[in-house]
């Protein structure tokens, strides 16, 4: 992949299809293709058809899906199997019809068995019953994975599959009913802080363990991967250090300031108990990710803060496709 070859972002304006905007942009790649969802419906088979037809990307990044947390998975299931399915597709497939050289399809850690040995390998796809709460999502992106391979063993396409754990950054969403854990929890405290709250609230008891990747970190990875890897094997991006929601609530709330008490709703589910992805596999490629977790929340808190306004009234419904990520 090359600084004047055509690449297709989807999903570039979210959280890792911006990263990776963003990583190529400084790079020097000047011949980057882009569509909003108004633009570009990925869902529809025709217009993708005819994008494809048109422009002729020589590489494509497949970063466009619908995401949320577990309140937007559980509430939500059949519009994110059939959306995501949809897309994952239509990209793919025309990728193939258009002759495209190189294609990255991105998955999800959620992909793996609720209760799989940690950390866990590429290897345990497929061993295990899905956490229920976000099983639809879990199920198209699965898809997504096995469409790429075997397209690579039915037609020789370089269609390769990462796998990346949780991610924030810049660019996250911070609705409070349809993000993940980390950004919610950002917006929770940084406005408890600001409104002199008594407490902050947490879903759950706080003792599920979670790794989580900046998003500056896994386009870096994308990105070696584009330009080393050309296997139908998926792999993990990942840190490969977790910490509990209750150890990362306590550093959220040390770098917003807040000093109030930390309550955990037991009421509301926790979800996977334990999600740690093994990165053997792509240390031994030669990436690593450099951007530690506290360092990592501190510089996404003050691009929240620095654009507070702007995160707090951006729309994130369950009808945004191809703008969103992981």
């Amino acid at each position: 992949m090359n600084p004047t070859d055509k690449i297709y972002v989807a999903g570039h304006r979210g959280l890792v299809g911006s990263a990776i905007l963003r990583l190529l942009t400084r790079r020097g790649y000047s011949n980057i293709i882009t569509r909003t969802s108004k633009e570009l419906d990925l869902r529809e088979h025709g217009p993708v058809k005819e994008f494809f037809e048109t422009e002729k990307p020589q590489y494509v990044i497949l970063a466009a899906a619908k995401v949320g947390g577990i309140y937007a998975n559980n509430t939500y299931p059949a519009e994110f199997i059939y959306d995501n399915l949809a897309v994952q597709n239509n990209v793919i497939h025309e990728a193939y019809r258009a002759g495209v050289t190189k294609l990255l399809f991105l998955g999800s850690s959620c992909i793996y068995p609720k209760n799989a040995l940690q950390p866990i390998r590429e290897e345990y796809l497929l061993t295990g019953a899905l956490e229920p709460t976000n099983e639809a999502y879990a199920i198209a992106k699965i898809a997504g994975i096995k469409m790429c391979e075997y397209y690579h063993k039915q037609y020789g396409c370089r269609f390769i599959s990462a796998m990346p754990t949780n991610l924030y950054g810049p660019g996250d969403n911070y609705d409070l009913q349809n993000s993940h854990v980390l950004p919610a929890l950002v917006r929770k405290f940084h406005e408890a802080k600001m409104n002199k709250a008594d407490n902050v609230t947490i879903w759950g008891t706080g003792s599920p363990r979670r790794e989580f990747l900046h998003v500056d970190d896994m386009a870096e990875a994308c990105y070696f991967l584009m330009q080393e890897y050309d296997h139908p094997e998926i792999v993990n991006i990942g840190l490969g250090a977790d910490h509990t929601i209750a150890e990362m609530a306590m550093i959220i709330k040390s770098i917003t300031g807040f000093e109030g008490k930390l309550v955990f709703d037991d009421g509301k589910p926790d979800g996977t108990p334990r999600k740690l992805l093994n990165v053997d596999r792509i240390n031994a490629l030669g990436w690593s990710a450099s951007i530690d977790l506290e360092d990592g929340i501190r510089t996404t808190y003050e691009d929240f803060t620095a654009n507070y306004d702007y995160y707090v009234n951006k729309k994130h419904t369950t009808a945004t496709i191809a703008e969103s990520s992981k």
